[in-house]
């Protein structure tokens, strides 16, 4: 039924005029329309603004400032900044030594890597990154992520160089990665790690990283590859004849003051040094108690010799051909996505801290050039690590300038102290491990989201059950996977409601969520709150239907007025595809069969601008049947009802049964 059969009632037309129209946009050229869909995409935050209506010479000083953050902060940075990034940069370094230590064990790497990754990156980062808070670093899941994909190909014991080899080349691609997602601009790709996803994951990672300890704990030199909680504990039990009471009751006396500390600090913020340096105390205080005690002879097992020097060049130790590149690709495409994820939400928590915005775009820059750097210089994967920046923030970092003294702290280390370290005992790198991983099991945000959202509570136990009982890769892709499933069920599922009047007012709002509102005689007010899709327009054909029947039965029951329009808020519907468009006409010609009229309220433009194009509105709707507000679209409706007597429906008549 076109509009050309249409002759428009006398006095509506008239009512029709002091209604405001509903205009479609303006037509654009085709290369304007993608230039502004791929900025919008792309570049929300319009970062070329700046550039702008500036000299060439300025232009070239607001590109460093931008491509390299530290050309922002260096001309203004002064003594007073100096001395408080001196005592931060110390303080981390004295937790990133014994960190990376640690966190090269739990990736089966030779100890001496954890340090060099605690030189060059930290470097890299001061140069490149934009957050003044975050600290640089190995992280504990990353690494445990290295060990257990690597593992899996190479054994670290019986090939020790290839494996060493392949976490270089795995830092590589994983840098790769994530100067890539900057370069190119696809950060939301990371933005499918949602919150539960990252809660589960984290809390799942620590509780098998903290159980695979109990090997140090213990003194166990034999101890599973595995993962799982069953396997890890399956070793520990299948082996207590092997358990060493000396490396027991040292790796428990130093984990309760490791956790002693941390609670001491967390009562009394202004102490936050006192955890800060109780790592690096546990290896001094245990260095010497091996040292002077040789409880190396007594199953107290230690890190024996580190060598002197800076980071030897690893370019040529990559490796580029089968049959492991594509394990090494693996491992870095999945530890890059996790250590991005993590440091990127690191450093937007303490930038909101401070009332300051960091790019995530330029952040994933500098993870990216700080790996490809750090893989050609013997480092393994680095990020910004939750403790490591949480220490740095409390201890008053002013600018990037704490990474620099961090790692200027770590190169003296490596040319003149790491002798130092032969006598430390693996057992307290465990209980530094420990202690580190009771803080990422975040059981209070769980019970918050139990109480707010169920599903994303079953997103972050599905995580957590995945790694806990799985492995890392598991617990991974299944808490994305149910992710995504959410957001495919959110598109294909969008909610529809009624809506009715709130009394002595022109507002209409959701039935369900307003009580009080009430439904206008003859009129059915639905809305949709999602664009319509090919993945949703078949449901919302099906729920619109049903809605119309079931207002049609309770009409029926209560004797109110016959049913005549159909009003459709299209407030929410921001896009429509020609599936959608197909749905519209569907329900036009149902609606039409049932002797009732469709009205659309508040179309936006580019809804407009296609169902134009279709000529759904010309041939099928008529313009005068779109209206601005549900309020206008309510007031035609009710002045027709009440205008004009019901008559049978005729081809010539558009304003049917009123």
């Amino acid at each position: 039924m076109g509009t050309e059969d249409y002759t428009f009632p006398q006095g509506a037309e008239e009512l029709h005029r002091h209604h405001h129209t509903v205009e479609a946009p303006q037509p654009q050229p085709f290369l304007k329309s993608l230039q502004y869909s791929v900025k919008e995409t792309l570049f929300p935050d319009d970062p070329f603004r700046q550039f702008k209506n500036q000299t060439a010479s300025r232009k070239v000083v607001l590109g460093l400032k931008y491509f390299l953050p530290i050309f922002e902060w260096a001309p203004r940075y002064n003594l007073k900044f100096f001395k408080s990034d001196l005592i931060a940069g110390i303080t981390i370094a004295s937790l990133a030594i014994p960190q990376g230590i640690s966190y090269a064990k739990l990736a089966n790497l030779p100890p001496i890597l954890g340090l060099y990754s605690s030189f060059v990156p930290p470097l890299v980062y001061a140069v490149l990154g934009s957050s003044r808070d975050l600290a640089v670093g190995t992280v504990a899941v990353a690494s445990l992520l290295t060990g257990a994909m690597l593992s899996k190909e190479v054994d670290a014991e019986k090939d020790p160089k290839l494996y060493v080899h392949l976490a270089f080349t795995a830092t590589f691609f994983a840098g790769v990665f994530e100067a890539s997602l900057g370069i190119f601009r696809l950060g939301f790709i990371v933005d499918f790690l949602s919150h539960a996803t990252i809660v589960g994951f984290m809390g799942g990672a620590a509780t098998v990283v903290s159980l695979q300890q109990l090997k140090g704990i213990f003194g166990l030199k034999h101890f599973t590859d595995a993962t799982d909680v069953i396997s890890v504990m399956r070793s520990v039990f299948s082996q207590t004849h092997q358990w060493r009471w000396e490396s027991g009751v040292l790796g428990c006396g130093f984990l309760f003051f490791l956790l002693s500390t941390r609670y001491f600090s967390t009562k009394k913020p202004k102490f936050f040094w006192v955890a800060a340096m109780a790592p690096l105390t546990s290896v001094i205080l245990g260095s010497l108690l091996v040292y002077f005690t040789h409880a190396e002879r007594h199953g107290v097992q230690v890190i024996g010799n580190l060598k002197k020097g800076l980071n030897p060049l690893s370019g040529s130790d990559l490796i580029f051909t089968s049959p492991y590149m594509s394990t090494a690709v693996k491992t870095g495409l999945i530890t890059g996505i996790i250590a991005l994820a993590e440091g990127i939400a690191v450093g937007r928590s303490f930038a909101m801290f401070k009332n300051y915005n960091i790019d995530g775009n330029k952040e994933m820059i500098a993870f990216g050039m700080m790996n490809i750097v750090g893989s050609f210089t013997s480092c393994y994967l680095t990020t910004g690590p939750f403790s490591r920046s949480a220490v740095n923030y409390n201890a008053g970092c002013k600018t990037a300038m704490s990474n620099i003294v961090m790692a200027i702290a770590v190169m003296f280390t490596l040319l003149f102290l790491t002798p130092l370290f032969h006598y430390t005992p693996l057992v307290v790198l465990s209980a530094i491990i420990i202690a580190a991983m009771l803080g990422l099991i975040d059981y209070q945000a769980a019970i918050h989201l139990w109480k707010v959202d169920k599903f994303d509570f079953l997103v972050c136990m599905s995580a957590y059950v995945g790694v806990v009982f799985g492995s890392v890769e598991i617990g991974l892709i299944v808490a994305v996977a149910i992710s995504i499933a959410r957001l495919l069920l959110f598109v294909s599922r969008p909610r529809t409601a009624v809506k009715g009047n709130i009394p002595n007012s022109m507002i209409y709002r959701n039935t369900e969520q307003y009580p009080s509102s009430r439904t206008v005689p003859g009129i059915l007010i639905l809305e949709i709150d999602a664009p319509i899709y090919f993945a949703n327009a078949s449901y919302l054909r099906e729920r619109i239907i049903r809605w119309i029947d079931e207002e049609e039965e309770r009409v029926k029951q209560s004797g109110e007025s016959s049913l005549q329009y159909i009003i459709l808020d299209m407030s929410a519907v921001g896009n429509i595809d020609t599936s959608g468009i197909s749905m519209m006409e569907e329900i036009k010609k149902v609606i039409d069969r049932r002797a009732l009229k469709l009205v659309l309220a508040n179309p936006k433009g580019e809804v407009v601008k296609k169902l134009t194009r279709s000529k759904f509105i010309g041939d099928h709707l008529g313009k005068e049947w779109m209206f601005l507000t549900v309020g206008e679209a309510v007031e035609a409706c009710s002045y027709m009802l009440h205008t004009f007597k019901t008559e049978p429906a005729s081809k010539n008549e558009p304003w049917n049964n009123v």
